[in-house]
């Protein structure tokens, strides 16, 4: 393949995400109980908070997604559901989640051997629908060029964010690779404007979508071997 760089998903490709927001929604929930005992706090369980964070985001459905907004709103949204009327939480709340949401991210196991199997072939970059920059997660200065859409406006699958990946890359599409763990999302948005794409799919799931990426992997491990440097 005539392959000059690569880029990746963030959430979910590189990171656990979702463990992360998990285990921050349960030190949120800790607080809350803390703040406002009683049976109503007790019950609300971090899939139920997950939940109303869930009907927070639709709301920017065909929008990019302005994540600090989501958090408010879902904060306020959960001291409703406990029946708390007093002085506003939401402040505190968002600072405990964000002392584990930021502090807690690491990259999956994978992800460092493969980056140093590749920077010395490849332009490497982020492209994210997502709000982790690599400073988060301890992988400040490891990549050439990053695109994400809280800073530019729009979201994969938008053609123009593949587009924009290319340009910082300084290569052409057709030149592009790009990683991701959503068919829909990075491999269909990636293969609408001529750019080879590969699914990483870690846990095994069933694709019914009708998108056949150009390749599928398991780990990311497997990706140099894929574009034949092992």
């Amino acid at each position: 393949m005539n392959i000059t760089a690569i880029s990746f998903d963030v959430d979910q490709t590189l990171i656990d995400t979702d463990l992360v927001i998990m285990r921050s929604m349960e030190s949120v929930r800790e607080e809350l109980i803390k703040r406002v005992p009683g049976k109503r706090s007790q019950s609300l369980t971090v899939e139920q908070m997950w939940s109303i964070r869930d009907r927070e985001e639709k709301y920017y459905v065909g929008k990019v997604r302005d994540f600090d907004e989501i958090r408010r709103r879902s904060f306020y949204k959960m001291l409703d559901y406990v029946g708390y009327t007093g002085p506003d939480l939401s402040t505190r709340l968002n600072e405990v989640y964000l002392e584990h949401r930021y502090n807690d991210i690491e990259p999956y196991e994978d992800v460092v051997p493969m980056l140093d199997a590749l920077a010395p072939r490849f332009k490497l970059g982020l492209l994210s629908n997502g709000n982790n920059y690599p400073e988060y997660f301890g992988l400040d200065g490891r990549f050439d060029f990053a695109v994400y859409a809280q800073d530019i406006g729009i979201e994969k699958p938008d053609p123009e964010t593949f587009q924009i990946a290319a340009q910082r890359a300084g290569c052409g599409l057709d030149q592009l690779l790009h990683v991701g763990d959503s068919l829909e999302t990075d491999v269909g948005g990636a293969q609408a404007v001529g750019v080879r794409a590969v699914w990483l799919n870690r846990n095994g799931a069933f694709n019914d979508t009708g998108i056949e990426p150009d390749c599928q992997i398991a780990t990311l491990t497997d990706l140099p071997a894929l574009l034949s440097l092992d």
